[in-house]
């Protein structure tokens, strides 16, 4: 804690001075982001580092896995759902952006189970990604599938997000615009998917 701590009066001593006049726009007028970012919890990788953004540029959700569960409005906790309901219901953002990542613990998890079985909630929400898993070592051996995985997962939660009414309505109005993308912490490189289904750098 002592470290971040540090950091925070770095900020104060020479960032907040420079950005000051940008934070107190953002409190007087609110946030207008340009896109929803879903990203993995990892953290090795920073939507707002990856895509050189500002404060009030990025509205960020983050968990295990950069997974969008499927539209299930019921009494359970949906974190992730209720991030999404407010970007796109309030916020009114243009794009939506599930970026998944190489060398994924999550996906680890998935292929070859929680690293720890006493861990209480790890299995249930990766098993989510069950049909992407499925699909991938239906062609892929297990040892090489870490990757593929990683982009099916993305493909999944693309898949997910057109389960919400109000995503769909939103893109059937063309008021909102789905992307996937894939960040390799290993080389700096960002992948795009394309139209056909595969990656290839952004």
């Amino acid at each position: 804690m002592d470290r971040l701590i540090e950091g925070y009066h770095r900020f104060r001593a020479t960032e907040w001075p420079e950005r000051r006049a940008l934070f107190e726009r953002l409190a007087a007028q609110g946030q207008h982001p340009r896109a929803l970012v879903v990203a993995c919890s990892d953290s090795r990788v920073d939507p707002t580092m990856v895509f050189g953004a500002a404060p009030g540029e990025l509205f960020v959700v983050r968990n295990v896995a950069n997974l969008v569960p499927p539209f299930a409005p019921d009494a359970g906790y949906h974190g992730t759902s209720a991030a999404l309901e407010f970007a796109v219901r309030s916020l009114e953002v243009p794009d939506i952006i599930v970026m998944g990542h190489a060398m994924c613990g999550g996906i680890n998890a998935l292929l070859h189970g929680a690293p720890n079985p006493s861990y209480h909630f790890l299995g249930g929400w990766i098993a989510m990604a069950e049909a992407a898993r499925a699909r991938v070592l239906a062609t892929s051996p297990i040892e090489t599938a870490q990757q593929a995985c990683e982009y099916e997962t993305v493909k999944l939660s693309l898949a997910n997000l057109r389960t919400f009414p109000w995503v769909r309505d939103a893109m059937r109005d063309h008021k909102l615009a789905l992307h996937g993308a894939y960040f390799d912490i290993r080389t700096g490189i960002l992948e795009r998917l394309g139209a056909d289904g595969q990656f290839a750098p952004a």
